[in-house]
């Protein structure tokens, strides 16, 4: 296993080869394989980029045809088959039947670009410069969306101050005392707050790097009032829980409500392709031309493996698919995980997990069972408040007994750390 030209050339901000050392030659569905020929189920899935799976079949078909035959690869804003295709098949099929109204902008393809494009609309819409987020938050690396991240960790790397009009409210789940509502409108009412109106209040339905905090729904729904009596705008980040993740297609479905705004990116590629999406209310839509650019917006090819995803997603059932795997990893996590210990507890929805150890008061106990499970062939990573949750989240499409077969090798290694660490 050669792995000197990473160490020697490779900057120092690597991570996630960290957690898994080997080199990685090919991918398929629900697994990856090294050079050493060993296999291993994917319980991270691209940090939710490839939802429909490693290499998929039917999208490789599209993607390759379309180079075959010269199809374009960048063109920047400019129109193409490939974008038109895209957007009149997500209009017709995913948007009109949820009566979801919307403007399209495709702004760089990662989901960090889609919130900056967000939080300037929203921004120039209102005339207003203050932003609220909650603690927990991830919603990106670049500075207007670093401002709303909370983790120490990643706001340190920025250089410069970050809380400058940004405020962020706890989360619901952190002080189940405290109706987080009610605070919001006191901010607002009482003229001793020292609380700006906001022109946004930006939110994950599902905080999945937060430590997979589910939002109940009607907590999501007094939002979605609160937001609309105050005329402050509603962003739902939906880049790592969206397309299908959930169980719906968008993860604010399940609440009923209609954010004015939301970003899209991860799996909205299909096959791992970089793009992103911005997606407002029209009477939002008051950017001027190329007030919002960027060389790469619109990746043509993703262009075609999006629309092959959705297709895939629509004829495959994936968004019931994913409730029915959901409810068989719940059912094991609960017979199989919890017993081992009564400090361990469970988050969840659809096919996104959380095991969350941080009441086992032994520092990196969530990281020895990571590096437990890589080393018997298990990818999955940490998320949540000194990274002690465990986040399984596998290809939608994983057959049911990888996904039982992943989840074993989860449950023995707790207790092989379990029984290390009580010896």
């Amino acid at each position: 296993m050669n792995t000197l030209a990473f160490e020697k050339y490779e900057s120092e901000v690597r991570s996630y080869c960290r957690h898994f050392p080997t080199v990685f030659t090919k991918s398929k569905g629900a697994f990856f394989f090294d050079e050493d020929g060993n296999k291993y189920i994917d319980f991270f899935c691209g940090a939710g980029a490839v939802n429909y799976g490693h290499n998929n079949d039917y999208i490789k078909e599209k993607v390759l045809d379309y180079i075959a035959n010269d199809g374009i690869t960048h063109s920047l804003d400019m129109y193409t088959t490939a974008k038109r295709d895209f957007i009149e098949y997500f209009e017709e099929k995913v948007l009109k039947p949820r009566d979801l109204d919307y403007k399209i902008m495709f702004p760089g393809p990662t989901g960090t670009n889609a919130v900056e494009a967000a939080l300037k609309l929203a921004r120039k819409y209102t005339k207003r410069r203050t932003v609220w987020a909650l603690m927990g938050a991830f919603h990106g690396m670049t500075l207007g969306a670093l401002a709303l991240t909370t983790d120490k960790a990643s706001r340190r790397g920025a250089g410069v101050p970050l809380d400058s009009n940004v405020v962020h409210i706890p989360a619901p789940y952190m002080f189940p005392e405290l109706d987080t509502i009610k605070y919001m409108e006191t901010l607002l009412t009482d003229d001793h707050s020292g609380v700006e109106k906001p022109a946004a209040f930006v939110i994950e339905t599902i905080q999945a790097e937060g430590g997979i905090q589910v939002f109940d729904v009607e907590w999501l729904k007094r939002v979605r009032e609160f937001c609309t009596k105050h005329e402050i705008l509603l962003i739902v980040d939906d880049i790592q829980v969206g397309c299908a993740r959930s169980g719906t297609f968008f993860s604010f479905e399940r609440a009923g409500i209609k954010p004015d705004i939301f970003t899209l990116s991860k799996s909205i590629g299909g096959y791992g392709f970089p793009l992103a999406l911005t997606l407002f209310k029209p009477e939002l839509d008051v950017f001027t031309p190329g007030e919002h650019n960027g060389t790469f917006r619109g990746n043509q090819i993703a262009f075609i493996t999006a629309k092959a995803g959705l297709e895939y997603m629509l004829s495959h059932n994936i968004e019931a698919e994913t409730r029915r795997k959901g409810e068989i990893e719940k059912e094991f996590i609960e017979k199989e995980i919890l017993p081992l210990d009564s400090r361990i507890k469970m988050r969840g929805i659809g096919l996104i997990w959380g095991i969350d150890f941080s009441e086992i008061p032994v520092k990196g106990f969530a990281d020895k069972v990571q590096d437990y499970a890589f080393a018997h062939k298990l990818i999955i990573e940490g998320a949540g408040r000194k990274n002690a949750v465990l986040k399984t989240m596998p290809p939608l499409i994983i057959e049911d007994e990888t996904l039982l077969e992943g989840l074993g090798i989860l449950r023995d290694a707790i207790k092989e750390v379990l029984k290390e660490e009580n010896k």
